[in-house]
């Protein structure tokens, strides 16, 4: 699949109870970028992310990843190269041990088992819970949970890494450990989050959706400097871009 450029063409999504979640949504991803979605709730984020790796698949329009278009006739090969990440690690923390979870994938590609060894025991030590991959997944902490989601997507070794709300429920320590596995990682990576912060630390380009539209793209910073987009889109400027209250300067 080359190049591994993920693009959405005049993509239209609408439920059946005929809400219209996404409208004439088109951009383009190249490989190696770092891409943050933005939006308040009910602007279609988790809805275009899930139409990224066939999760969902278009009303309307279309998606395509390299030069792949995403139909169900190409599905598993598009979801070896686009690995998601869900906003509630228990949607993919399902075995009676966190190994079993991260074997899942591989197994199911048919892997001999000395590779899924390989890649289970790889994918957990890169996000530092090798230890707990004999614990069942109610015996971990949020943080732990979530890291241990990541590692059964790693363990398929996607070239795109998908993440709706990765630091959703973290405590502080967590949500500063997270971001710096995340910045270690070579993937082209889209982020749907609502924690601008880490949007300004990790994704150096930015999609702005509102009401299923995509409202903006371009640099994070100069986007999170737009008052008035942000307004209009119902969204709050970054903490660290807001200054100290005593002397006005930002970080």
């Amino acid at each position: 699949m080359s190049h591994h450029i993920v693009e959405a063409l005049a993509l239209g999504h609408r439920y059946l109870d005929g809400t219209e979640a996404l409208s004439d949504v088109t951009f383009r991803i190249h490989h190696g970028e770092s891409v943050a979605l933005v939006g308040a709730n009910g602007a279609g984020k988790s809805t275009l992310l899930q139409h990224l790796n066939g999760v969902l698949m278009p009303t309307s329009g279309a998606v395509r990843i390299g030069d792949t278009p995403l139909v169900k006739e190409t599905l598993r090969d598009i979801r070896r190269t686009v690995g998601m990440v869900f906003q509630d690690p228990d949607d993919q923390l399902f075995s009676p041990s966190i190994g079993q979870d991260v074997s899942f994938g591989p197994l199911n590609l048919g892997l001999p088992a000395t590779e899924v060894e390989a890649r289970v025991h790889a994918a957990l030590e890169r996000m530092g819970v090798l230890h707990l991959q004999d614990k069942p997944a109610y015996r971990l902490s949020a943080g732990e949970k979530r890291r241990a989601a990541i590692a059964t997507v790693l363990s398929m070794a996607p070239d795109i890494l998908v993440m709706d709300e990765p630091t959703a429920g973290l405590d502080p320590l967590a949500r500063r450990q997270l971001i710096g596995l995340l910045k270690d990682f070579q993937h082209t990576k889209i982020i749907a989050t609502h924690d601008l912060d880490l949007v300004l630390e990790l994704c150096p380009r930015t999609l702005v959706l509102h009401g299923g539209r995509v409202k903006a793209d371009g640099p994070t910073r100069e986007i999170f400097g737009n008052a008035a987009l942000l307004a209009a889109c119902h969204l709050e400027t970054p903490l660290t871009m807001q200054g100290c209250l005593k002397c006005g300067v930002s970080s």
